[in-house]
């Protein structure tokens, strides 16, 4: 599992996507979803707009297992 470091209190999980480079564009992340392809602490998530924060488990298929940390 991957860290992924942030500097604020949350990040969107659009944004995440594309720190995490499994997307390039909103689109992308957005598309991604539509599929059921991504899970947020075992749960499946189809918001792009939903905020993660330190301690988060999201699973991207095709991409990887990572967890949000702060910094």
């Amino acid at each position: 599992m991957k860290q992924i470091f942030i500097h604020s209190e949350y990040i969107k999980l659009d944004q995440f996507m594309k720190l995490a480079d499994c997307v390039s564009t909103g689109g992308m992340a957005k598309a991604l979803l539509a599929e059921d392809a991504v899970l947020v602490n075992d749960e499946k998530e189809d918001r792009r707009g939903r905020k993660l924060y330190p301690g988060d488990i999201i699973k991207v298929e095709g991409c990887g297992t990572f967890q949000v940390a702060a910094q």
